[in-house]
């Protein structure tokens, strides 16, 4: 599996030995004002030299501490005025400097009031949680591939994963039901390696935003919740360059000023596992369940660049644009023989595998920024991507086994009066090519009348085509419904699927947003239209469209009391609508009529408290509930001879989901910041009709017709994030996670069981084969252990005198306590000779069962 192969050790780390040598600092006064009316910007960000960001209080100003023996450079951002770059001299306690307007940024002065601030998205109780560039740096750049989802899967809501998946479940939903965007282009798929990681570097993240609540009606396609992602933008006016090597990749970040109006930032990742599953061959011995990475042939790799660029024309007309092309893939080819001479078990085997995958993808889209009024803007975005994924394997068995004791005894007939059996020539092949095509538009209009209201429409189109080619030819063992013997059969299997399907995506939506008087009380009412239109080859389905009416109020119920700088309370409802990726793959056999075929929904509920204290702690607690309805599930029968594949849907499914989130938070501190997060979910859904069909195999997406927890569901789990600083130049990052166990089913007792031979005619060879099964089903109380997941990370940081270049070391170590304290699910056994490895686990999570240490090195300037 690939989990196996994205697993790596590396120890070159010797020049972390090195103490950071303490500097003596000071603290400094720092106001931020408008250069022509000297009016204080409140909420302007100011980026110190030692990468860390302060926030201007409502006279402007904030206190940084910077060094006292050599002055530093220090950057200052507010929305529509040029960032700022400043001087803090080595004398003086208090220092003003002031930003201009650059009518860069399109909005009027009314709409900046709304915009969030610059490097930071937006966090809403009831309705997103968001993460600015430090904390992703914090978080995010540790591992053998530094991933933003590592930051993602900290933060409330967001169920525990593991190691090798970036597709958690948010509050319950599916993992696949999460929609991602990078800079307003929805991304089809947004992972590599089949969704081990995703395609977002760390170092190309501004900012991160995570809507698992009541989200806008701006937005769409999800019901479980919206990840946002925005890069980082150019300096209109200095050049950049950012370089950083990691356990298994290097990265390289140019930034291109254009005129002094705008810029290009161009990034490259490239990966080099060779040394890396090298030094892991190495350690097998130590640990058996890493043999398999000694057959890789090709390994792991990623190769990625990410481009976006702005230019400001006039002050009122502005362009942008984002782009990525990336691919990874990973080849394998295995050949092992064994023997043995005992009189139990396996005599002899011989295995051949050989293994491809290769995965591309890409994606361009242009923006444009219009303000015909200062109270108004007009932004429209317009692009298109692809993705493409080839897999192909072959994979040859021959095997030679003893009859046991226990085969002899019930069933001597069946063993021809021999002592052992054997199969030869039991070739298994797969190969599947799918591509998809999207093209996407949207425009979005916002007009700001005054008096604290806010009214915005828009409209979108969102185009797919997806094309898949499958073909599969194994001999395996199964029970046929339609089958003559009396025993499961060893036959062989051949089947060829393929299908090509247009999906149009229509969408449109209405808002108004109020807020009072310093915030007092606001709210946001909104109406979005979803439709979807389907087409395939010979077939159309048309589909109701759907409206999903939003709501939510904010309250602040009093400031300044006591300890507690801000008390509020948040509500909000609203409906939501997505489509399974599953409906890709209906063709014209399959009996779906127009109007049959639906969008899953969901009823959507959160209430919210968030209390912000003077001494920088923030805590927030939110309940919320979640009605889903009109759920796709789906069901696969095969048919031998002939290689008749089915498939079959219903959209009738139900689900109930109830849960709360609290969160409390230390903010940007001298010595820690980070939070203390808890989640409990109650996640069960239910297929009101089981599928059944005329088959001989049968898969479901699901199982059973009753109420169930689905395969990801977890009822508790809990992060300590944690950032220590006992000196300036050193940062000590500590995660301590717990998570309860997912579903597990129910095994019985191994037992054996004769198998019938059959030839590629299906007919019988007269040869009986011993195998061995155990009954699975089920649970409602089975689960596999709990998880600790513990991650360290130190961190040195390094300046020079003028504060222009930045130097940072780090040495890591994830799954601490992987040795000691592993998530552990049922056993395993071999199907040819019955015998159980009690020691071997099959694995709860997507993780390796040892620590992963890792380092980095990043230089800027």
């Amino acid at each position: 599996m690939l989990v196996s192969f994205g697993k790596k050790f590396f120890l070159a780390v010797s020049f972390f030995l090195a103490a950071a040598i303490p500097l003596f600092a000071r603290d400094v006064e720092v106001i931020i004002e408008d250069g022509d009316i000297g009016l204080p910007l409140e909420g302007a960000v100011i980026r110190s030299w030692d990468a860390k960001t302060y926030d201007c209080d409502e006279a402007g100003r904030a206190f940084i501490s910077v060094p006292d023996d050599r002055p530093v450079v220090i950057q200052a951002a507010y929305p529509g005025y040029d960032n700022g770059r400043f001087i803090i001299a080595a004398e003086g306690g208090s220092f003003t400097f002031s930003l201009y307007l650059s009518g860069g940024i399109l909005e009027s002065a009314e709409l900046v009031i709304e915009a969030s601030r610059p490097g930071t998205s937006e966090t809403k109780t009831g309705r997103s949680v968001a993460v600015n560039e430090e904390q992703i740096a914090r978080t995010a750049e540790i591992g053998i591939i530094e991933d933003v989802m590592s930051t993602i899967k900290l933060l409330p809501g967001v169920g525990y994963a593991g190691f090798f998946n970036a597709q958690p479940s948010i509050r319950g939903g599916a993992p696949g039901d999460l929609m991602a965007s990078l800079d307003g282009f929805y991304v089809e798929n947004p992972y590599h390696w089949g969704g081990g990681f995703s395609i977002f570097d760390p170092r190309m993240v501004q900012s991160a935003q995570l809507s698992h609540g009541v989200f806008s009606a701006r937005y769409g396609y999800s019901i479980s919740g919206l990840l946002e992602i925005t890069s980082k933008q150019p300096s209109p006016t200095e050049v950049e360059l950012e370089m950083a090597i990691s356990t298994s990749a290097a990265d390289l970040a140019l930034s291109l000023p254009i005129l002094g109006n705008g810029g290009l930032r161009v990034m490259g990742r490239v990966t080099y596992y060779d040394p890396v599953v090298n030094f892991f061959k190495l350690m097998i011995p130590l640990n058996p369940e890493l043999e398999v990475i000694k057959y890789i042939r090709t390994a792991p790799y990623i190769r990625s660049i990410t481009l976006n660029g702005n230019y400001r024309f006039t002050e009122r007309f502005q362009v942008g644009m984002t782009g990525f092309f990336g691919t990874d893939g990973i080849g394998v080819f295995y050949e092992n023989t064994s023997e043995q001479d005992g009189s139990e078990g396996i005599l002899r085997s011989e295995t051949d595998l050989n293994f491809d995958y290769l995965n591309t993808q890409g994606f361009f889209a242009g923006n444009l920024t219009f303000n015909p009024l200062r109270s108004m803007v007009l932004k429209t975005t317009l692009g298109g991507g692809f993705y493409r994924m080839d897999i192909e394997g072959w994979i040859r068995n021959d095997i030679n086994a003893k009859y046991s004791d226990y085969f002899k005894t019930n069933f001597p007939l069946l063993t021809g009066g021999k002592e052992s059996w054997s199969l030869e020539d039991r070739d298994m092949y797969a190969k599947r090519n799918s591509n998809t095509t999207n093209a996407q538009g949207r425009a979005d209009f916002d007009w700001d009348p005054g008096k604290g209201f806010i009214f915005a429409l828009g409209a979108q189109e969102l185009y797919t085509y997806y094309s898949s080619y499958e073909e599969m030819y194994a001999w395996a063992d199964s029970v046929s419904k339609n089958s003559v013997y009396p025993y499961p059969v060893n036959s062989y299997q051949e089947f060829v699927t393929e299908f090509g399907n247009h999906r149009l995506n229509t969408s449109a939506y209405s808002l108004a947003e109020y807020s009072s008087p310093l915030n007092r009380f606001a709210a946001e009412l909104g109406l979005r239209l979803d439709h979807l239109y389907f087409a395939g080859k010979g077939f159309t389905i048309q589909t109701y469209p759907v409206l999903n009416p939003r709501l939510n109020i904010d309250f602040n119920v009093f400031r300044n009391r006591g300890i507690i700088d801000s008390l509020s309370l948040s509500a909000g409802t609203g409906l939501f609508s997505s489509e399974s990726d599953s409906i890709n793959s209906i063709d014209g056999s399959i009996p779906i009529g127009d109007y049959e075929l639906k969008p899953a929904r969901s009823i959507t509920s959160v209430v919210g408290t968030k209390i912000d204290f003077l001494t920088n702690f923030s805590f927030n607690i939110e309940g919320y509930y979640k009605h889903v309805y009109d759920r796709t599930y789906q069901s696969v029968h095969y048919r031998y001879g002939g290689g008749q594949v089915q498939y079959q849907y219903k959209f009738d499914g139900v689900g109930s989901i109830w849960g709360f989130d609290l969160q409390l938070q230390k903010m940007e501190g001298r010595y820690l910041d980070g939070w203390i997060s808890y989640s409990f979910n109650h996640a069960r859904y239910r297929n009101p009709n089981q599928i059944t069909g005329d088959s001989d195999i049968a898969f479901t997406t699901e199982a059973g017709n009753e109420w169930f927890f689905p395969d990801f569901h977890r009822y508790n789990y809990l992060n300590l994030v944690a950032n220590i600083k006992p000196q300036k130049q050193l940062n000590i990052y500590l995660r301590l996670g717990f998570a309860s166990g997912v579903p597990l089913n129910e095994v019985g007792n191994i037992r054996s069981t004769p198998v019938m031979v059959l030839d590629k005619d299906g007919k019988f060879t007269g040869q009986y084969i011993e195998t061995w099964t155990r009954d699975s089903h089920y649970s409602e109380t089975n689960r596999t252990t709990f998880s600790f997941p513990m991650d360290l990370k130190f961190s040195i940081f390094r300046f020079n005198k003028q504060g222009k270049a930045h130097l940072e070391m780090y040495f890591a170590i994830e799954n601490v306590l992987g040795l000691v304290l592993p998530a552990r699910g049922n056993t395993s056994f071999n199907s040819y000779t019955g015998e159980e490895n009690t020691g071997d686990y099959l694995s709860a999570v997507y993780e390796m069962p040892i620590p992963i240490p890792s380092f980095g090195f990043k230089w800027s300037y």
